[in-house]
């Protein structure tokens, strides 16, 4: 039986595995459409990021970033073969220097010199020109170029801007562009602001729902009105396990630090699946310290969105028929 020496071993663990792929078995590895990241042709739900070298095998719920633990997780290696493999291979290996990415400073989109497009959109989509009007007016709402992107800006306590969500008005098959500014702080998430004083703040999942819901109650500004930029929650139907709970949202955490005034979170999460799990999730977290308000959409599967448009596609079947009826 062979054995292992604590050299062999301190040699082996410091070969990483994105590293050990590349050079042995390129042929296993696939772009994914992520920056830096790629996947195993036979195991779709395996990712790597080639610079920091950390993988999740997502379907085993295993990671890590060496090569011998790669070889023994996904491989199903013995530790003797694997360490004796990767000592044979590559006996005086070296790690190669990496150098953290530098983080680009945040700048917004260029603006167009109108928000014509994005209001046709938001119009399209049930959403008010009071409501539009009045976030264009605080600066966290606009049109940018060359693309004609709806731009939903979050700013800092100093009313500048550190975050935006970009929303592309034009669906190609049903799937518009949506995307986070590079360098965006999900702390500082899009957040419409009340006119006066509030105790409230009204959490959604998206930008555009803050909108929505907004048009629905009739442009009103007696609350705040945060978009948590998206949860993770599992998928219906999939394994969880039941000490596994949903982490703080960092934007809301941030918006309850610098808001002490506030004391009711009225939860506006979409009525699906997920939507109704992280609106259990968020009860738990904070119904020991706020007023708590569950209030999704009436109809299961909705989300805000969906009731703006529906309720403005009642008003125009109601408008035409009072049309035919003169």
């Amino acid at each position: 039986m062979a054995w292992v020496t604590e050299e062999e071993y301190e040699a082996a663990k410091l070969i990483r595995a994105y590293d050990y792929l590349q050079s042995h078995q390129p042929g296993r590895l696939v772009k994914t459409r992520t920056r830096n990241e790629w996947q195993l042709r036979d195991h779709e739900s395996f990712k790597i990021n080639e610079i920091t070298s950390k993988w999740h095998w997502k379907s085993r719920d295993i990671g890590g970033m060496s090569a011998l633990r790669f070889l023994m997780q996904v491989d199903g290696m013995e530790y003797t073969e694997a360490v004796k493999l990767l000592c044979d291979e590559r006996p005086a290996y070296v790690p190669r220097e990496t150098k953290e990415p530098e983080k680009k400073p945040f700048v917004l989109p260029k603006p167009n010199g109108n928000c014509v497009r994005i209001r046709r959109y938001l119009n399209h989509r049930g959403i008010s020109d009071a409501v539009i009007d009045y976030c264009i007016q605080l600066g966290i709402l606009y049109e940018s170029v060359p693309y004609h992107n709806a731009v939903f800006v979050g700013m800092d306590e100093n009313e500048r801007a550190r975050y935006a969500f970009l929303r592309g008005i034009y669906d190609n098959r049903g799937k518009g562009f949506k995307m986070e500014q590079e360098s965006s702080q999900k702390k500082y998430c899009f957040c419409v602001p009340p006119q006066g004083m509030s105790r409230r703040v009204a959490v959604y999942e998206a930008s555009i729902d803050t909108l929505a819901h907004m048009t629905l109650e009739e442009g009103k500004k007696d609350k705040y009105r945060l978009s948590l930029g998206g949860i993770s929650a599992p998928k219906e139907g999939t394994e969880w396990k039941n000490d596994k709970q949903m982490k703080r949202p960092d934007a809301l955490e941030h918006f309850l630090k610098e808001h002490p005034e506030v004391q009711e979170i009225e939860i506006c999460t979409d009525n699906d699946f997920a939507g109704r799990w992280a609106c259990e999730q968020l009860k738990k977290h904070y119904e020991k310290e706020y007023q708590i308000f569950c209030n999704l959409p009436s109809i299961e599967g909705a989300d805000y969105g969906d009731m703006a448009k529906r309720a403005l596609e009642t008003e125009k079947s109601r408008e035409q028929s009072a049309g035919r009826g003169r």
